[in-house]
């Protein structure tokens, strides 16, 4: 009697699954089968699982502060370059006394009127299949650059103050006169701003770029050296120190961390069944091509309790009031996980 062997049931590898049909993939892993299985991502994690993060300080030796960080298979490497900018140079600005300057006024940033902060975003060719050689500058790179501009001035990260070079000029009034009181006190002057170039540059992107690319910035300006500048009446011009020991560090207003999350929803659903929703943080490149609704939240904690320094929100209606309470407690808890890092 011949014998039969039975026929191989017709079956796909995850990875041609996943290209094929990829909402059902993630939402099998999200919602499986069996009740004693616990919902699970495509990535394997958790939908409230962040990925481990690294942080690597001083690795370009040829800026006055760099950072490497490294979120699952996203790596990005920051430097920052200062350069001085003289007073002179400055349209409109008046080099007179510290009283009067025009940083004294109200709600004047001059941070931002003078662009001290230049951050620029490049996407490197082999980072992500999506980026080709040759093209031009990517709608995200662009968006990405923008959104860190922006965050830097409206957190009031950098402080004004390091960013300013002063000249005091000498006291050439009578050396006779023995009351001091009557002297005419000489007010220092503002000769020269540095202004720091932040240059971000993805060597791999798998989703979630702008939290990775702030936690950079975060880091390679907490590494920031400025030397010891000085304008020299002399040669009227700024000069600088080479001592390692005369430079200075910059005194950063806070740690605010960008968290970013997803809303992933299952299809609508027949006979009436409610629709089911995930919220999934810190998403890879997979899951942002799968869901149209996100919110990304900037955290700092100060004083013993958290301040929310930015909220931002694109698409969909799942997010409300209660589900944002739930976000910013998740923020609260990557705060907690990259504070460690970056304060080392």
């Amino acid at each position: 009697m011949a014998s039969t062997t039975p026929q191989s049931s017709l079956s796909f590898p995850r990875e041609t699954f996943a290209k094929l049909s990829p909402h059902p993939y993630l939402l099998a892993h999200l919602q499986p089968n069996s009740t004693a299985s616990k919902p699970t991502r495509a990535n394997g994690r958790s939908p409230k699982q962040f990925r481990q993060p690294h942080v690597n300080n001083g690795s370009l030796t040829h800026a006055e502060g760099s950072a490497v960080v490294r979120i699952g298979d996203t790596t990005v490497v920051c430097g920052i370059r200062g350069e001085i900018l003289l007073a002179s140079n400055v349209a409109g600005f008046r080099v007179d006394k510290s009283s009067a300057a025009p940083s004294a006024r109200p709600g004047y940033n001059e941070a931002k009127e003078m662009d001290l902060l230049v951050p620029n975003i490049e996407l490197a060719t082999g980072c992500s299949p999506a980026f080709l050689p040759g093209q031009p500058p990517s709608t995200l790179a662009q968006s990405l650059s923008t959104r860190i501009y922006s965050l830097l001035h409206s957190s009031g990260l950098v402080n004004g103050e390091d960013l300013r070079i002063w000249y005091q000029p000498p006291d050439l009034s009578n050396q006779d006169k023995i009351d001091e009181d009557e002297t005419e006190k000489i007010e220092p002057e503002v000769k020269a701003f540095w202004t720091l170039y932040i240059d971000i540059l993805f060597i791999s992107l798998d989703g979630n770029p702008f939290d990775a690319a702030w936690a950079a910035v975060i880091s390679a300006l907490r590494d920031v050296r400025l030397p010891k500048a000085y304008w020299d009446p002399d040669r009227e011009m700024v000069l600088c120190e080479d001592t390692l020991s005369e430079s200075k560090k910059l005194q950063l207003n806070g740690l605010p961390i960008a968290v970013t999350m997803l809303v992933f929803k299952a299809k609508e659903q027949e006979q009436g069944r409610d629709k089911k929703h995930w919220i999934l943080v810190d998403p890879d490149t997979f899951e942002e091509g799968l869901c149209d609704e996100s919110v990304t939240i900037v955290v700092d904690y100060g004083s013993r309790k958290t301040k929310i320094l930015g909220l931002s929100k694109a698409g969909g209606t799942i997010v409300g009031r209660d589900e944002m309470k739930e976000l910013v407690g998740l923020a609260e808890e990557r705060w907690s996980q990259l504070s460690q890092l970056l304060n080392r």
